[in-house]
């Protein structure tokens, strides 16, 4: 399987693809340059790989939660680059790619995700390793105050994400007794993103470029922005 995936949720932009498994990458920490820097990296991708975007046998991104406006870079480019070569889409969550990739990277099996959400919020999610070897959301995503996130019964928990380096005072005295350590500073990424998305085909997660649909959680944000 030949697989695109992009991310650009946060404050880092990402292009990764999944050849056979084989994942190549190119990732960047560039506040409001999303748009500007995410064509050329996937033009550098399939350049490297001497593969073209028609070769794609699906392509992923990261749907949010994130920072709004680069939640809809990320969704109005993977349409359009799907509407091209018509081709599915697989919607990956940002939380979970976190999860992935703190599982992946440090050897952990419980992961509370949390992406500082401003406004004195955070986007959270609690996931644990799946049977697949992905991973699977206890009870659901979220946005909320630090101390009313969701906290499992159970387990030790690794912590990742920017939500423990803006909260970190109070989720730490909330978890304490389960956090096993933490890293601030994982941020969602497209190789991540890239190998959920493997996965989702395979679980027929895919969607025509139409239907792929960011994911916010805030739902009030549009309109605030709107009404200013």
């Amino acid at each position: 399987m030949k697989l695109l995936a992009i991310d650009t949720s946060t404050e880092a932009c990402s292009a990764a693809l999944s050849i056979d498994g084989e994942i190549s990458e190119r990732y960047e920490i560039a506040p409001r340059k999303h748009a500007e820097l995410i064509l050329p990296m996937i033009d550098e991708l399939l350049a490297d790989a001497g593969c073209s975007l028609a070769q794609m046998d699906a392509i992923a991104f990261g749907r949010g939660p994130g920072a709004f406006t680069g939640v809809r870079i990320g969704t109005g480019v993977v349409q359009g680059l799907a509407f091209s070569i018509d081709r599915p889409v697989v919607p990956v969550s940002t939380l979970a790619s976190m999860a992935y990739g703190a599982m992946t990277e440090f050897s952990v099996e419980n992961v509370l995700a949390g992406i500082d959400a401003r406004m004195g919020e955070v986007y959270w999610g609690a996931y644990q390793r799946s049977a697949d070897g992905g991973v699977q959301l206890l009870d659901e995503e979220s946005v909320c105050v630090p101390d009313e996130t969701f906290m499992p019964t159970t387990g030790e928990w690794f912590g990742a994400g920017t939500a423990w380096l803006a909260y970190s005072e109070v989720l730490v005295a909330r978890f304490k007794e389960q956090l096993k350590a933490q890293q601030p500073d994982l941020f969602p990424r497209a190789r991540y993103i890239a190998a959920l998305g493997v996965l989702g085909v395979a679980a027929g997660e895919a969607v025509m470029a139409d239907e792929a649909q960011p994911v916010y959680l805030r739902n009030n944000v549009a309109k605030k922005k709107a009404e200013r």
